[in-house]
């Protein structure tokens, strides 16, 4: 099993995620079992760690954030999301990581 698959069209990528809230800055860090490790600067009250969530993958998948939806996991540091119309695949994800 990966971190991420396509849907049948591939227009749609799910991505399983292990998020960290608290955080010093919002980033990717890498592979945690069969889960990206998502670290986020927002805290987890009234759903503001989520909306970092789902905020930063927006802007890394250069898509709006109606298109980025949480499936599982809306109270719980394992998480699902969908990526819906995304030209970029989930390698976009690790794009700071290589330039540090």
């Amino acid at each position: 099993m990966s971190w991420y698959s396509f849907g049948n069209d591939r227009s749609l990528l799910i991505l399983k995620l292990y998020v960290q809230p608290g955080a010093r800055q919002t980033e990717a860090v890498g592979i945690c079992g069969e889960e990206l490790k998502i670290k986020l600067a927002a805290l987890p009250v009234d759903g503001k760690a989520n909306r970092a969530l789902t905020e930063f993958l927006a802007k890394r998948f250069n898509v709006p954030r109606k298109n980025i939806t949480l499936k599982r996991g809306e109270q719980s540091r394992h998480k699902v999301v969908e990526v819906c119309q995304s030209s970029n695949g989930p390698e976009v994800l690790f794009s700071e990581m290589r330039a540090e």
